[in-house]
């Protein structure tokens, strides 16, 4: 694998890079910023791939923040992919939403509302689930009692 180091220094947007790489809200944000600071080899850039390895609830972050970080001949250790909450708690939030709209309402309006409310929940599984997220929130909406 062909190292990308683009430089040892840090990049002049660097502070715009690191809070996109810590955005909650946008995991496309994220993911963009991760590949952005992957081309600057600095402790600094470093320490925030290290994060986004060990928290980022979208395992396609982790994967390219571990793929960067090997590439800067860092020992660092994917972690496994959660095979279910992808944020714990994840499903109450889902009930708290459901409940807080009138009885009959659609699906539309609850995916709505929970983009609304909990923005970090929705991106996460939103970066999560790729394509299939509407599909698979709708089960899950549907299941919801």
């Amino acid at each position: 694998m062909s190292k990308k180091i683009v430089s040892n220094e840090l990049p002049e947007n660097y502070e715009e890079l690191k809070k996109a790489a810590n955005r909650t809200a946008n995991w496309k944000a994220r993911y963009d910023a991760v590949e952005e600071l992957g081309k600057y080899n600095t402790s600094q850039v470093i320490d925030i791939l290290k994060v986004r390895v060990a928290n980022d609830p979208v395992y396609k972050i982790k994967e390219a923040a571990h793929r960067i970080l090997l590439e800067f001949g860092e020992d660092v250790q994917l972690p496994k992919q959660t095979k279910f909450e992808v944020i714990k708690g994840a499903n109450k939030v889902f009930v708290r939403v459901k409940k807080s709209l009138p009885a009959g309402h659609t699906f539309e309006e609850f995916l709505t509302k929970l983009k609304r409310m909990r923005i970090d929940v929705y991106d996460a599984y939103e970066g999560e689930k790729g394509d299939n997220f509407k599909t698979w929130l709708e089960n899950e909406w549907a299941n919801l009692k």
